[in-house]
């Protein structure tokens, strides 16, 4: 069908228009949704940066004589708080730094375990004997900072090398009775089926002297009769 010019002109300034501004409009939420999401990869890496920068201060800090293992757990508010905040930020260090470097009841040798939370109410530092490290290792699992003493990891790694020695040592001492019940089991099963063997021998022996003894007496008698 033909166009006429006034029509041609109508479509120009119209349709063509409204593609133009489709198009202009779906460029603008590109724009805005790539700068949205750069956005927040931007804060990650920030809080990312501010963790590292946090770790390193942690790393500075030596540690007192008495603590032979240590570990910070810090929870994602905190971390959000320190870096929102630097004088909370500076508050958690200060008495992180405290801790670290004062002597740790009961010493010497001693295990401790900071706890940063989204307020300083929550912070809290428990302290053990080596001798009783279970507690210290079962919530240091997941901490953002560790450090333990090496002559320490290296007795654990003994004990628990003994201990699944020893367990070897248990499983093939219980499967040695094993073996040796089940041999026992077998010949008594043996000796149990041959006496039966035996006594059904000896029955049908006996059945069969006895009849042959009644046969004998039957035939005499005829021989008599």
């Amino acid at each position: 069908m033909a166009i006429s010019r006034v029509g041609q002109n109508f479509y120009r300034n119209n349709v063509e228009t409204k593609g133009n501004t489709k198009n202009v409009n779906n460029t603008e939420k590109f724009v805005l949704e790539k700068t949205g999401s750069t956005r927040e990869l931007s804060e990650a890496e920030e809080m990312e940066l501010f963790k590292k920068e946090f770790y390193a201060e942690l790393d500075r800090i030596p540690r007192d004589r008495t603590i032979a293992n240590v570990a910070v757990n810090i929870s994602e508010e905190a971390f959000k708080n320190m870096k929102a905040d630097p004088k909370y930020r500076e508050q958690m260090l200060s008495v992180i730094r405290r801790d670290m470097t004062g002597s740790v009841a009961p010493a010497p040798d001693c295990s401790l375990v900071i706890t940063v939370g989204a307020t300083a109410k929550d912070y809290r530092a428990d302290g053990w004997s080596v001798n009783n490290d279970s507690e210290f290792y079962a919530r240091s699992q997941d901490s953002f900072y560790k450090k333990t003493s090496g002559q320490k990891d290296r007795q654990k790694e003994l004990l628990e090398e003994y201990l699944e020695k020893r367990a070897q040592a248990k499983r093939q001492q219980q499967e040695m009775l094993d073996e040796k019940v089940a041999k026992a089991e077998q010949e008594r099963s043996r000796l149990a089926k041959a006496w039966a063997g035996e006594r059904q021998m000896a029955a049908a022996s006996n059945a069969y002297d006895a009849n042959v003894m009644t046969e004998t007496a039957a035939g005499g008698d005829t021989l008599l009769g």
